[in-house]
């Protein structure tokens, strides 16, 4: 066989899924990947689609993802982690097809493209992309800029959040301060790697360095920041008699870290690992703009931004 369409890879990935397993994007790509790569061509294993530079399977299935959410045959836990619905664990035991022509008159999928098409209205004016939806889906969802365009911005920050969690925790602080840099705060110091008390970094909001924000920035893959945490940081910032901190992870705060922050005298932001993936796509740190479909930016990891040695860091 070819290259398997995306509604082709549909049940292979309520197969992945029907155990109940929550498994990240990537891992759904390998498993349903690996059930046609037998069956392909070595040539059709290497072929990419030219304007994401990615597998052309593994950008069908990302597609397939996307749309079998829609469905609501499966539902995203978290960001880039996906389970199966009792949906889609019911459509897997009936033994029946499902394909693109059968998605498209489910009824949770007809309500999702309505409210698309409702927020989509200002894609509207680009009549030379107003081409047979349905068409150009079945045969290239990659052309489906219109519509495609959030679902890859969605992709991309999923990409860019696993980018975060496995660098190396003090180019992480760099990385974050220069974000802060990009949105307009002052120039930044960093402390150094070990002995800052609980500080990475700090901004200096005027010229003389008066009005200071101090940085805390936690690399973790999975563990969540607790309240022990935020304690220590105010401690941190209270000894050096400021009163503004920035605490920044890249996975989220437990409800006793967000409780003694709202009870706290101090004027502390809490970033988690959504808004941090948000605030570098709209502020372009990490990420490259790749093709421009009129106003339509898309972009791309920025490889180069991510290296990680001795060198680059001291250069950052």
């Amino acid at each position: 066989m070819s290259i398997p369409k995306f509604d082709e890879t549909f049940t292979a990935i309520l197969d992945s899924l029907k155990d109940g397993v929550e498994l990240h994007r990537s891992e759904i790509k390998r498993r349903v990947r690996e059930k046609f790569w037998d069956q392909m061509t070595d040539e059709e294993k290497r072929l990419r689609n030219k304007n994401s530079n990615n597998l052309k399977i593994d950008d069908n299935i990302g597609f397939a993802i996307s749309y079998l959410k829609m469905g609501k045959f499966i539902f995203s836990s978290r960001r880039g982690y996906y389970k199966i619905t009792q949906k889609g664990i019911d459509w897997i035991n009936s033994g029946r097809d499902l394909n693109y022509n059968i998605l498209r008159q489910d009824p949770d999928f007809i309500r999702y493209k309505e409210k698309q098409k409702r927020q989509s209205k200002q894609f509207n004016k680009h009549d030379d992309l107003k081409e047979d939806v349905d068409k150009i889906e079945l045969e290239n969802p990659i052309k489906r800029i219109e519509e495609a365009f959030v679902e890859l911005e969605e992709e991309l920050k999923n990409d860019l959040l696993d980018r975060l969690k496995n660098l190396n925790p003090y180019y992480f602080e760099k990385i974050v301060l220069k974000l802060f840099k990009r949105m307009g705060y002052g120039d930044f110091e960093t402390t150094p790697k070990s002995g800052d008390g609980g500080i990475d970094g700090v901004i200096k909001q005027d010229d003389l360095g008066v009005d200071k924000i101090y940085i805390q920035a936690k690399r973790y893959t999975e563990n969540k920041v607790r309240e022990t945490e935020i304690r220590n940081f105010k401690g941190a910032i209270d000894d050096k008699g400021v009163q503004k901190g920035i605490f920044v992870t890249t996975t989220s705060f437990d409800q006793k870290a967000i409780d003694s922050v709202n009870k706290s005298s101090n004027k502390i932001i809490l970033i988690d690992g959504n808004t941090l993936v948000d605030l570098m796509y709209k502020y372009n740190v990490g990420i490259e703009e790749r093709d421009d479909y009129k106003d339509l930016k898309i972009k791309q990891i920025d490889e180069d931004f991510f290296l990680d040695d001795e060198d680059e860091i001291q250069h950052f």
